[in-house]
């Protein structure tokens, strides 16, 4: 390490904690965050606010010239807009496709991309594309920080060496830290900003030690270490698995609703009431790019059964067919074939209020009917559903819902969007519902819900 390179050194450095986090503050550290997408805006933009010295990095131009322009590119997050426009305008936040030229003026990098899944092994595609541009730029005294979610190890046993290789440095020279994001679409800058302790967990004691200095400017909240980069990828990894198999054990149990004859919400509810029991609600099934994904970082990395996991998931994805059969079963009992049918499918976002489609269970719910030979129309006041890629059903917008609502055999709630609280059910004349959230409460339509039975 030169001489010049020690005295802006971040990993390594001279500086103690108190210089380095001072110097953070004042924008003599430049960050460079590699993603814009859904999470990664969000966090270049509070690290701008932060630091005064950060550049975003994403291989789409078009985000690159919004975000170069004062705007956000992400909608539906509150404060986004406001936030990047007020960065852009001063300088803090800037934008560029160019990701080798970043890396060769930052001194931290922050990784934010997706980690995707092809049929159940992860992807690490875009990850490494990142590292890979990092570690053309990379010099010695620079931290490289993974806020992707990652199959445990990968951090140590992948972009370390890779960037290692890359860079011509050994891997004393530089640091690398992994700090897993902990926000949700729709409040992001709320999570970021430390609605949750932030984690951070080094390739080594400086990482973690430089990591958690430079957190601790960016949240309000705990930062807490967690040792060492793979235990922190399992905390990650950990809490997506805890969620999907309590979700599972949900769904489980609402299947018993009618064999018992008992609303197993309702003693979900007060079960719930004993502080050793949070089990979670059932619904049809989970989407999102976190907890379906999740299980198999695990599953993919280590060599033995994880049987609880395994089946946890295994439920889980078999909900939608749970939800096509109820509306199949309350059509039959009341002599309407499905192929002769016309449903209208409530919810096409994976959870209400957020426009996110990715692994919905709505998908599979519209294809399972479309294939059973029901017209299947689908509506969502967070959700564009024209534009979503190979929807196999059509579009109808939440204000014609009504104006159309007889010519429904079946409505089937999805997503518990508060719009559907304004909806005159009764419009829907001989119609049955299907409510797989137990959204809508007591309605003048034979209904089933999940979890409930039928009403």
């Amino acid at each position: 390490m030169t001489a010049a390179q020690s005295e802006s050194a971040v990993y390594g450095g001279d500086r103690d904690g108190a210089a380095l986090q001072a110097a953070f503050a004042a924008g003599e550290i430049p960050v460079a965050v590699y993603g814009l997408g859904k999470m990664g805006l969000p966090l270049a933009a509070v690290l701008a606010d932060v630091t005064g010295n950060v550049v975003g990095v994403d291989v789409d131009e078009s985000v690159v010239e919004a975000v170069t322009a004062g705007e956000s590119p992400v909608e539906g997050e509150p404060g986004l807009t406001d936030l990047v426009a007020a960065t852009s305008a001063d300088g803090s936040l800037s934008a560029t496709t160019r990701s080798e030229r970043a890396a060769a003026t930052a001194r931290v990098h922050v990784v934010i991309v997706p980690t995707l899944i092809e049929e159940t092994e992860p992807d690490l595609s875009m990850l490494l594309a990142a590292v890979d541009a990092i570690g053309e730029g990379l010099d010695a005294g620079d931290l490289v920080i993974i806020e992707s979610t990652v199959p445990p190890g990968t951090t140590r046993d992948v972009v370390t060496p890779r960037l290692a290789e890359r860079s011509g440095l050994d891997p004393g020279d530089f640091g690398v830290a992994f700090c897993p994001e902990r926000t949700a679409s729709g409040r992001a800058i709320e999570d970021i900003r430390g609605a949750y302790p932030k984690v951070v967990g080094g390739a080594d004691s400086e990482s973690e030690r430089v990591a958690g200095l430079l957190y601790d400017e960016l949240t309000s909240n705990e930062v807490i270490h967690a040792g060492d980069a793979t235990t922190a990828e399992c905390v990650k990894v950990f809490e997506g698995i805890y969620r999907d198999v309590n979700i599972a054990l949900a769904n489980e149990l609402a299947g018993v609703a009618e064999p018992l004859d008992v609303d197993v919400r309702r003693a979900i509810e007060v079960a719930n009431t004993q502080p050793f029991c949070e089990i979670h609600d059932p619904g049809p099934g989970v989407g999102g790019h976190c907890i379906p994904l999740y299980p198999h970082f695990l599953t993919a990395t280590v060599d033995r059964e994880l049987p609880v996991v395994e089946t946890s998931r295994a439920v889980n994805d078999e909900m939608p067919a749970f939800v096509t059969d109820a509306v199949v079963d309350m059509l039959g009992d009341r002599g309407v074939a499905i192929e002769d049918a016309t449903v209208l499918v409530l919810g096409v976002a994976y959870r209400a209020g957020v426009d996110e489609t990715r692994k919905s269970p709505t998908r599979p719910v519209v294809a399972g009917l479309d294939a059973l030979g029901a017209d299947v129309r689908a509506a969502d006041p967070a959700v564009d559903v024209r534009s979503v890629p190979d929807f196999p059903a059509g579009a109808c917008s939440i204000a014609d819902v009504e104006a159309t609502a007889d010519r429904y055999d079946a409505v089937v709630v999805m997503t518990e969007h508060d719009a559907y609280a304004e909806l005159d059910f009764a419009a829907f004349g001989d119609a049955v519902v299907v409510d797989a959230r137990d959204a809508l409460g007591e309605l003048p339509l034979p209904t089933y819900t999940v979890g409930v039975g039928e009403t």
